[in-house]
């Protein structure tokens, strides 16, 4: 176990580690283009390696460069083209993002067959979200019991199709988009809600054609790509963890750079607003939040957060605004153990089928460390305004249940131990160091 006992202001800066999702895509779409594409600031974490040895494992070349001063990695990938992958059995580990993404390139080969396995959580993980409409396409894909890995994906000639997604997912619409540039015919898929669009930009990018309209995004068939120099942001999922670490701490106040503001994933900031935090541009230094020097280096664009601590105070969230929140709805809950009155989220049972159920391990969590918390069929809700005593969290291999353990110790009357604090590893190996380097 790891144990942070309750700690004095947050200060200081950080950057926070590349971004997880940008990573895998961009590390996919460099091995389907034609020639070099050179990533810089590839998040190096155990996810994001999986994706550079699944690349690898259907041919691309993979090179790696030093570490940034920040920790990405300069990747330079010489990829395979469009409709070059070979045959390969591809280990995932715990990357659920490249589980679901690479089937789509995979399934529109004309020659070839392929299986994707991985550790005991991915194995947990359904998979017939992509392999129902990848059959709809023509695919030839089988899963263990029809909905589990390992996922078996043979060559077959797609179809382009309308499809209406079920449930609003980045991770079946990419897979769908890849799938949709070796299909005969357009593809248009309608999403329930806007979900986060780093695969669209990154195609855009390498010279795909895609068109988004509100909700329903098209893609058709492509020759190649060329993807060129890819700059990673900061992942604001990542730089989410301190931001609510700084709004609970009394007397915080952090600065975090270069951190990725795609507004399909900050659905955070909305939330907080809601909860009390004033929000702010750069020039609003009296805000609890502000949000300053944005720029665009690449597809993505970034900018400088500046967060202290705030009084908050508890709000809805619906299942809208899941998809642009849905990796920090845990911390939401944390926020609402120290927000006055109730903090509930609904529409959120996606997070059951992410590396833990995270519905039941932040209820039965937090819950061990005083809170006051329900777990209901697709969300849940917290009585705040008592802050955390504190006690022991099992992280149940899930990264950013680990996370929410440390900030939850931080901010307690007695400190949190995490059980299984390792699984940190999956996507910011160095969060205990920068934890502790705002914490003086």
């Amino acid at each position: 176990m790891t144990r942070f006992d309750p700690a004095g202001p947050l200060r200081g800066e950080l950057y926070s580690p590349p971004d997880k999702s940008v990573s895998h895509r961009a590390a996919l779409i460099g091995a389907m283009a034609d020639g070099p594409t050179r990533i810089t600031g590839y998040l190096d974490s155990a996810d994001t390696r999986a994706t550079l040895r699944a690349v690898s494992a259907v041919g691309a070349e993979v090179r790696e460069g030093d570490a940034d001063e920040h920790g990405g990695l300069f990747v330079e990938i010489e990829g395979v083209g469009l409709r070059g992958p070979r045959s390969a059995e591809i280990d995932v580990g715990n990357a659920g993002t490249l589980l679901r993404l690479m089937p789509g390139w995979l399934a529109g080969q004309s020659e070839g067959e392929w299986t994707l396995d991985g550790d005991e959580s991915i194995r947990r993980r359904p998979v017939d979200r992509i392999a129902e409409p990848l059959g709809r396409m023509g695919a030839t894909v089988e899963a263990r019991d029809g909905r589990l890995p390992p996922l078996r994906i043979g060559a077959a000639a797609l179809r382009g199709i309308d499809y209406e997604m079920p449930v609003a997912s980045a991770q079946v619409k990419s897979c769908l988009l890849l799938a949709g540039l070796l299909a005969g015919g357009t593809t248009t898929i309608h999403e329930p809600f806007w979900t986060r669009d780093h695969t669209e930009r990154l195609l855009a990018a390498a010279g795909a054609e895609i068109r988004r309209e509100r909700t329903t995004i098209t893609v058709s068939p492509t020759e190649s790509l060329e993807a060129g120099d890819v700059p990673v942001p900061g992942d604001f999922s990542s730089a989410a963890f301190f931001l609510a670490a700084a709004l609970i701490v009394a007397g915080s106040e952090v600065t975090l750079r270069d951190v990725g503001i795609n507004r399909a994933r900050i659905g955070l900031l909305s939330i907080a607003s809601r909860m009390g935090v004033e929000m702010g541009g750069a020039h609003e230094s009296d805000r609890d939040l502000t949000v300053g020097e944005i720029r665009e280096p690449g597809p993505e664009p970034v900018a400088r957060l500046q967060v202290r601590s705030a009084a908050l105070h508890g709000t809805e969230v619906t299942a809208e605004e899941v998809p642009a929140a849905i990796d920090e709805l845990p911390l939401v809950a944390l926020l609402g153990c120290f927000a006055d009155g109730e903090t509930v989220v609904s529409g959120a049972s996606e997070l059951r089928a992410k590396e833990s159920d995270r519905i039941s391990g932040i209820v039965d969590g937090l819950g061990a460390l005083g809170a006051v918390i329900e777990g209901r069929p697709d969300g849940f809700a917290v009585r705040g305004g008592e802050g955390l005593r504190g006690g022991t969290i099992d992280a149940r291999g899930d990264h950013r249940l680990a996370m929410v353990g440390a900030i939850a110790g931080v901010a307690s009357r007695e400190g949190v131990e995490v059980e299984g604090f390792e699984a940190v590893e999956v996507s910011y190996p160095r969060f205990e160091r920068d934890l502790r380097s705002l914490l003086g």
